[in-house]
Formats: C-alpha cells, structure tokens, sequence
C-alpha cells in the first residue's frame, strides 16, 4: 500500500483583480495517507477553502490555478482534461461544502440527488436495485430510509448535512474534503456530523481532510494537522505534538486563545490583523504581528522545513 493516498505541491492559486493578483495560496505542499483524517486550520481568509477547491478543479475566474501538483492515484488533478476530472470527481475525491443547504438543490427531493450522482457517472440501476442502494446510502449516513423522499427545506441543518456526506460517498472516493461541516450547526448536532464523517470514513476506508478554524474541534478529530496563515503551511505535524508543544509563534497564539477552565472570564486573542494577500509584505507573512520577530523575519520569508521528526514548520527560530 502507497504511504500517500494524495500528494500536494507547490500549489499557488492566484485571484487576478486590477490592482493585482491576490495570492490565496502562495506555494502550498502536504500528503495525506491513505486512511487518515488531516486537518487544514487557520483563519478566515488563509487560503483553506481555496485548496479545497483548486483540488476539486472548481476554482472559478477571476481565480486562477497557477502552478502546482496534486497527485492522486498517480493522476494530476491539476492538468487532467475536464471531461477526465468531471469522472474523477464524486468517484474518487468528493467535497463536503460549507453550506449544506446551498449544496442541494431546493426543488429536488434527495433520491433525485443521489440518482443523479451515479447516473453522472454511468451507473444506471433497476429501480428496486436502486432503491436498495440509495436506502444504503442514507443508513450508513444515520438517516432513515425515508428521507430520500423528503425535498431539503423539510430536513433539519443536520439532516441536510447528513444527505450531503451521503452524495458524497455514494461513489466510494478514496478522498473526502470536509470544508467546515459544522459551522452553521448547534454544538450537539455538530458533535453527530463529524461522529457519522467518522464512521463513514471507517466504512470505506476513505481519507478525510478537514477544514476549519476551530482548534478544539481538530484536537478531537483528525490524526495530522496543518495550520494556514495567508495563503502559506507554517505547521504541519501529528495533532498531539502541536497541542503539546505549537513550535511556530501562530499556533502558538491560536491554541492560547482557546478558552480554559483554569482561565475564567480571560479570552485571548491575536493582536493585529492577517496582511493583504495582495500586496504581501516582504520577508514573514506573520511578523507584523509575532512576539518573537526578529531582524531576519523582515527581510527573507522562512521556508516549510522539517525541523524534528515529523515536524514541519516554516519559521526561523527554527533555522
């Protein structure tokens, strides 16, 4: 078995405007093993949702892909003909969207949408087949059988969560991207969606990248993480050792502003503000606002480099 299931690199996807070209991701690289649930963290605007998208080939104009490559079962997803992707994708890399009620369509019932998947990819069965495989789907997903003929304005927020995994998986990809599953959800409901990505995941042996920028929902989901600031990996390590020990000023700062119980009533947050991605200042994307810059940080933008075992981190403290 291949120790990577889906290998990035070098990635940079531009947005052209006409003032300039907004950097989203400014040269990204990771792999994701086959199995494995690896998180992107970071906050709004560092580029997380844009990976998602360029891997999936829906980057739209003025968005851009510029470089890069994204191997998965030794194909490059960045430079297969559309036609070939349209296949490649929902069969083997499905994207869970933010927003479920924005991903079904509001005039078909869920069957429908189910149907439709595997017919886009020429699997065409008898009805009672059909019926059997579409119930399947919904069960492994917690739903009754039932609502494949509910429309998705009668289904709850997590219900309409729950029938996107189902499309999601109805093809048995080997990647599933979960860009902030939980966002617009209660906490509990929350709680049922990723436990259901869990065990969907472990039906089909699928690897998950997650995508958030909740630190405490990371530390209780995924097995590696990666954490994002302005369009750049500054971390990548097992989700373990990040929490033990954050190595780069960033993380650092994102797991102190997590509430406590042994600080009651004392928020922290990052002091300042991300930088424009398009005009980016020279030298660390995070200087402007690290406790711990220095003359170096100005003038040369460190470099992802695997500084322990496992390790990766892009920061010259650690040079």
């Amino acid at each position: 078995m291949s120790s990577k299931v889906l290998e990035v690199r070098d990635l940079r996807v531009y947005y052209h405007t006409p003032r300039g070209a907004v950097k989203a991701v400014n040269g990204v690289s990771f792999s994701v093993a086959p199995a494995e649930r690896f998180g992107l963290v970071g906050e709004s605007g560092s580029g997380k949702s844009t990976i998602a998208l360029a891997l999936m080939r829906l980057i739209k104009p003025p968005g851009r892909i510029e470089s890069g490559e994204a191997y998965l079962d030794g194909v490059n997803l960045l430079t297969v003909p559309d036609e070939e992707m349209r296949k490649i994708r929902l069969a083997k890399i499905a994207l869970i969207t933010q927003g479920a009620m924005n991903s079904l369509n509001p005039v078909l019932r869920v069957r429908t949408q189910i149907q439709d998947a595997l017919e886009d990819h020429d699997i065409h069965l008898p009805p009672r087949e059909l019926n059997d495989r579409i119930r399947e789907f919904l069960e492994r997903v917690g739903l009754d059988a039932k609502v494949a003929d509910m429309y998705p304005h009668e289904l709850s927020g997590g219900m309409k969560q729950r029938a996107c995994i189902a499309i999601a998986i109805s093809l048995q990809p080997k990647v599933i991207i979960a860009d902030e599953p939980t966002s617009a959800l209660d906490v509990v409901v929350q709680r049922q969606v990723i436990e259901t990505l869990k065990d969907v995941q472990q039906q089909l042996g699928a690897s998950i990248i997650l995508i958030g920028h909740d630190m405490g929902l990371m530390a209780q989901v995924v097995q590696r993480l990666g954490v994002m600031y302005a369009g750049d990996l500054v971390e990548i390590a097992e989700v373990e050792a990040i929490f033990a020990e954050p190595l780069h000023p960033y993380t650092q700062l994102l797991i102190a502003s997590l509430p406590s119980l042994d600080r009651k009533g004392t928020l922290r947050g990052i002091p300042g503000l991300p930088p424009s991605l398009l005009d980016r200042p020279t030298g660390c994307p995070f200087r402007t606002r690290c406790p711990k810059a220095f003359d170096r940080c100005e003038v040369e933008e460190p470099e992802l480099r695997e500084v322990r075992p496992n390790r990766w981190v892009a920061c010259h403290l650690y040079a």
